[in-house]
């Protein structure tokens, strides 16, 4: 089966004054459909502007990204919204919840550019609620909600486009302990049942257990 994910030869510079800064360089990896998968690094290892390119929010300066066999760099302007629709789901550290929207509301903002009824995205968030054991918080706001109660909402809100690959940066990092163990069993659950592939970028050795492949970087590379 051809990879998810094929990251060929990567780089990516930024300047600091003079200096010219390679937060990626040269990286080359390959990611399986359905996998799990923990991006490691220190902070300014380059994991956000990895996550960054496998969504297209930014470009290579050299180098080529695959997802699901369409060539990135190929993709038109026009045509990006609705591949990232079709393809992928986003997860934050900080939710990233519309504040006066209940939850069914947020995850339905996922819907906002297909072409489906109401009643029919209506229907679609709350299946997705209740596959993240949010099915008795539809119509509460994220004031209401819990930390973990949140991420639940923003898991849904990834997935309720079946995508094929879930980017999630940092989802652990404003969770305590017990609840982002939970917060890891229901990923894992949802990648096994779903074949869902989750990229994660994280500090928490948790994941890092968790996942099928640790790709770690340091200094922008993939370390040994």
């Amino acid at each position: 089966m051809a990879p998810i994910v094929d990251v060929r030869q990567v780089s990516k510079h930024y300047r600091r004054g003079d200096e010219r800064i390679a937060a990626l360089d040269g990286i080359s990896f390959q990611v399986a459909q359905p996998s799990v998968v923990a991006i490691a690094g220190p902070s300014g290892s380059g994991k956000s502007t990895l996550l960054g390119m496998l969504a297209r929010f930014e470009q290579p300066d050299s180098g080529s990204i695959h997802l699901d066999g369409a060539a990135l760099d190929a993709l038109p302007e026009h045509e990006l919204d609705a591949f990232r629709n079709r393809k992928l789901g986003f997860v934050f550290q900080n939710f990233n919840l519309v504040g006066t929207l209940t939850a069914q509301e947020n995850v339905e903002l996922a819907l906002a550019t297909c072409a489906l009824p109401k009643r029919e995205r209506r229907q679609a968030a709350s299946e997705a609620l209740a596959m993240v054991g949010m099915e008795h918080r539809l119509g509460h706001t994220p004031a209401q909600l819990s930390g973990g109660q949140q991420q639940r909402v923003a898991i849904a809100r990834a997935l309720v486009n079946r995508p094929k690959l879930v980017i999630a940066d940092e989802p652990t990092g404003n969770l305590d302990s017990k609840t982002a163990q939970q917060m890891l069993e229901l990923v894992d659950r949802l990648h096994r049942d779903l074949g869902t592939t989750f990229i994660i970028a994280t500090h928490d050795q948790r994941v890092m257990d968790m996942a099928g492949q640790v790709l770690r970087l340091e200094d922008g590379k993939v370390a040994a």
